[in-house]
């Protein structure tokens, strides 16, 4: 993509309204609009990072042998009323009326919509375990709606549902999607610690919820510093093994880690005072094992082996998709503006061009911008007319992690400028090698 053909409308002063870091930066960055109270429009630089993230979780998610689909966001309240959620779920529900005057609901959740798809169509224990899930939007009716896609009443979403025969068989799906959500987060450059949690409307007893540590994070939390040094890394887990997966559970939650609604000061004070650590997190993600909650009510049973119609155990599985990106530059950034991790970078580098319209400068240009693109990545190549601390600036705001600076005189001596955003750090190498680093840091082969 060439900059001068591209919309990005980046802001030079902050907003007024963006009261936290990554709504400030998402608003300069040209990312997203508001278009009421709550709810933006995605602009192209924005919906590119949240397609980045979206792909890392259908790859982890089909990976764990979950199903894709996706469900409406409007929904039958009488789905609500048969698990007694309707009147329960509060002000935060956008309650609607069809022109046949039948109540409706914008999704919150759809765990009765889920359970309704099981029970028309499964009805043996030989057809489970499943796991279905999909990436949606969503909407709750926030009291006061902050901090940008932070705190949203439009947000996308990745929701799961797993039904088993047995309680253990459930558990294990809780474990399979726990391993899943640590690889999802690497993958993606953060560090998404699993707490003990509370489970609010959704239900059940067995519920973790996956925070970054971040100084805007609207929950506090507490845990032993020891679980900052745990990393996933690239092991490989066999997802049907109920002993691996259960060891991955107990490796990460076997410390303490707690948010404000289930610490317990007597058990952290188990813990040696010297790791003890109080923070802000922001979350990221949840999952719950909540049992016969929605197939007791709603009549979501299947034909065990001895003949016994029985009720299946579920679970529910979130990620918050649209607030990722949120976290992601809360965790990720400078006074100059986002540094986004490689795994979900809009662009995989910048090309700078110091002298736009100097014939050998347009012409390296054009040649590391073609042979970046045949690799399979994409460069961002800012061939505007501008002056090169505009172009810096841009380029520091929006946050592509590596840039390649081209000029007459670096060309005149053989080389370009590689420079690392997250540490600033540059070195000079030829346009060739350039193209090499750029291409192993992405784990491809240069074809130069």
């Amino acid at each position: 993509m060439r900059l001068s053909r591209y919309f990005l409308p980046v802001l030079k002063e902050t907003p007024s309204e963006a009261q936290i870091v990554s709504h400030r930066y998402m608003l300069r960055a040209g990312m997203i609009k508001q278009s009421s109270a709550g709810i933006y429009s995605w602009l192209p630089l924005g919906f590119k990072v949240l397609r980045k993230i979206e792909d890392i979780i259908h790859e982890e998610q089909k990976r764990a042998g979950h199903i894709p689909m996706l469900m409406p966001t409007i929904q039958s309240a009488d789905l609500w009323r048969e698990s007694g959620r309707y009147d329960d779920y509060g002000e935060e529900m956008l309650r609607i009326r069809d022109r046949h005057d039948r109540d409706m609901l914008f999704t919150p959740t759809a765990e009765e919509l889920i359970t309704d798809i099981f029970r028309s169509h499964v009805g043996s224990y030989k057809d489970l375990p499943l796991t279905l899930y999909q990436i949606q939007w969503k909407f709750r009716d926030e009291i006061r709606p902050r901090f940008g896609v932070m705190r949203g009443r439009e947000f996308y979403m990745k929701d799961g549902y797993n039904f088993d025969l047995t309680k253990e068989d459930a558990l294990h799906a809780y474990n399979r999607h726990l391993v899943s959500y640590l690889r999802t987060y690497e993958r993606m450059g953060l560090q998404a610690i699993p707490m003990r949690a509370d489970s609010g409307p959704i239900g059940g007893d067995d519920t973790h919820e996956f925070l970054v540590l971040a100084e805007t994070g609207e929950s506090e939390v507490f845990y032993d510093s020891q679980i900052t040094e745990l990393k996933f890394g690239d092991r490989e887990i066999d997802y049907d093994s109920v002993e691996q997966c259960q060891a991955v559970l107990e490796e990460f939650t076997s410390r303490y880690a707690r948010t404000d609604e289930t610490h317990d000061e007597a058990v952290f004070a188990e813990v040696p005072e010297e790791r003890r650590r109080t923070a802000r997190g922001i979350e990221v993600g949840q999952i719950f094992y909540f049992g016969t909650k929605y197939s007791e009510p709603m009549g979501a049973t299947v034909v065990d082996n001895e003949g016994n119609k029985v009720p299946v155990h579920m679970g529910s599985h979130g990620i918050g998709v649209s607030r990722l990106l949120g976290a992601i530059i809360e965790a990720s950034h400078d006074d100059k503006g986002i540094i986004w991790p490689e795994g979900v970078t809009p662009f995989h580098c910048g090309i700078v061009n110091l002298k736009q319209g100097d014939d050998e400068a347009d012409a390296a240009c054009e040649a590391l911008y073609k042979s970046l693109t045949a690799l399979g990545l994409e460069p961002l190549y800012d061939d505007r007319n501008e002056r090169a601390g505009g172009k810096f600036a841009t380029m520091d705001l929006i946050g592509l992690p590596w840039r390649i600076t081209v000029g007459p005189r670096g060309l005149k001596n053989g080389v370009v400028e590689l420079t690392s955003r997250r540490t600033g750090e540059s070195e000079e190498l030829s346009p060739e090698a350039a193209i090499e680093r750029i291409a192993q840091i992405y784990g491809l082969a240069a074809k130069v």
